[in-house]
């Protein structure tokens, strides 16, 4: 047995908080049930942007996306000799583990790249073509080894627009086609086969395997589908107001004309469905997440017949939520609400102390909290420049952070919104308008305040209430200082006596 645990990484796409059998009665979640009683579960786990691109970057670099200056889907970075820190695989590897990825990285880097980088995967697999703009050196891409299969998927997808997110790629369809010709199954099966004839006893694993889905289009296998029944299925409860107003996400959708109209075109479609018509997109939604966790446990099972989970750390996360037409129809994420912002986060296997097997951990963890815990994990010195903490340990931030800069598509930026979330309490800090001219403006802050106790929904903005002033007043000086520190310390510190300084005891 390895002293360093395998590291085992099993991350989807834009699963919400409560989409595992833990939170919600309704899903078919058994594997991640299983890991959770097995593990812990951290509730009150929150993404650093709520959108893939940052998300993924903060995460596989542990710094915030403002401090590593991807802030949308349309950032990237580009040159390798410029990377804030090593991210995680590099990291990992540099640790004596053997690396195999699989599925989405999305680390935005491959078209401004001859040969874009893998950053540190040593076994790389793409369920993508080469062309999409996501192939890493190395990588099996699915439309070089199989591509009437992804063409079977995209003939199949070809009216749910880009991203797969219009109506129709919400509405969904069973689909007709094998599972192993969507590009979630090819994946699976190309894990699965380097588990059952590529591991390397030799060396500690760390094994990263990273699904598209839940994400849009809900085209899903109708075994799954069938898991649930219409009748079953909660209608999404409606705010009473029919327009966004004073909110972030309204500023957002007054700088970027064409994100609002995409929002409408879905919302005059959803006031047109019966609410058992507006089910159908919840189910499928659900039906998506019982799909990836049915591989899962197929990717578990197999490890564990190889041996690898004897000694194993596994990691199971999303990189951000779905609002799932909440909010007068909303869909995607794009927003600092909870549906959108908060994130399923679960660490198994043996290496979890015994005792904290089956408990929930309410600590407001974050995602940029994973390098910190699996370097420790992996025997690797603490970066203290890195704004995340150990999840195992006792050390444990006042609240939690997320920002948003916009959709960032055709648009200028938005000036930015920054979240400070506790279990009770949400704080949201915004200015108007794009960011290129925001300087001008910040007398006019506004701000949102919800009571996540009384007001989960998020539909009574307290800021600006008397009442409760001294609540914002605190909420403002955490964030505030919170950034501060965060700033102060990385990705860049030069000092005669190097990070020592901001290591405790150091002088």
């Amino acid at each position: 047995m390895h002293k360093q645990p395998n590291i085992i990484f099993l991350m989807t796409d834009q699963q919400r908080w409560d989409c595992i059998g833990q939170f919600n009665r309704h899903i078919h979640t058994p594997t991640l049930d299983k890991l959770a009683e097995s593990g812990i579960v951290y509730n009150q786990a929150v993404c650093q942007a709520p959108m893939c691109v940052p998300s993924r970057n903060s995460m596989m670099f542990g710094y915030y996306p403002s401090q590593i200056g991807v802030r949308t889907n349309y950032g990237g970075l580009a040159d390798e000799s410029k990377l804030p820190s090593e991210p995680l695989p590099e990291l990992l590897r540099r640790a004596g583990y053997q690396t195999a990825g699989f599925g989405k990285t999305h680390w935005n880097h491959a078209g401004t790249q001859e040969v874009p980088s893998s950053r540190g995967f040593e076994i790389r697999a793409v369920g993508l073509a080469r062309d999409s703009g996501h192939y890493e050196d190395g990588a099996v891409m699915m439309g070089d080894s199989h591509p009437e299969r992804l063409l079977a998927y995209h003939e199949e997808t070809k009216d749910y627009g880009g991203g797969e997110e219009n109506a129709n790629g919400y509405i969904g369809a069973t689909s007709r086609i094998p599972m192993n010709h969507h590009r979630d199954g090819w994946v699976a099966e190309q894990c699965l086969d380097f588990i059952e004839h590529g591991l390397d006893p030799s060396r500690p694993l760390f094994l990263y395997l990273s699904f598209l889905k839940p994400h849009a289009g809900f085209n899903v296998p109708d075994e799954f589908e069938r898991l649930y029944r219409l009748e079953d299925i909660p209608d999404t409860p409606q705010p009473p107001w029919s327009e966004e107003e004073n909110t972030h996400l309204a500023a957002s959708d007054a700088v970027n004309a064409s994100s609002r109209e995409a929002y409408l075109a879905k919302k005059r479609v959803w006031q047109a469905m019966s609410p058992l018509e507006r089910r159908r997109t919840t189910l499928r939604y659900w039906a998506n997440c019982s799909w990836l966790d049915h591989y899962f446990g197929l990717v578990l099972t197999k490890l564990e017949q190889q041996g690898a989970l004897a000694n194993s750390l596994i990691v199971f996360v999303s990189d951000h939520g779905e609002m799932l037409g909440e909010r007068q129809f909303r869909f995607t994420k794009y927003c600092l609400y909870e549906s959108s912002v908060r994130v399923p986060m679960i660490l198994s296997g043996t290496y979890v102390p015994a005792d904290r097997w089956g408990t929930i951990d309410e600590r407001p963890a974050e995602l940029v909290d994973l390098i910190p815990t699996l370097a420790k994990a992996a025997g690797l010195p603490a970066n203290p420049m890195l704004p995340g903490l150990d999840l195992f340990g006792e050390e444990q931030r006042g609240g939690s952070f997320c920002e948003f800069h916009g959709k960032g598509v055709t648009a200028p930026h938005s000036s930015p919104a920054y979240m400070w979330r506790t279990k009770a309490w949400k704080l949201i800090l915004y200015v108007e308008g794009a960011v290129g001219s925001a300087l001008t403006r910040v007398r006019d802050t506004k701000g949102e305040m919800y009571s996540l106790t009384d007001d989960p929904n998020e539909w009574i903005n307290l800021y600006d209430e008397e009442a409760y002033a001294q609540v914002r007043e605190q909420m403002k000086t955490e964030l505030l200082m919170h950034l501060a520190i965060v700033w102060a310390k990385g990705p860049n510190f030069y000092d005669k006596q190097g990070t020592n300084a901001l290591r405790p005891g150091g002088d």
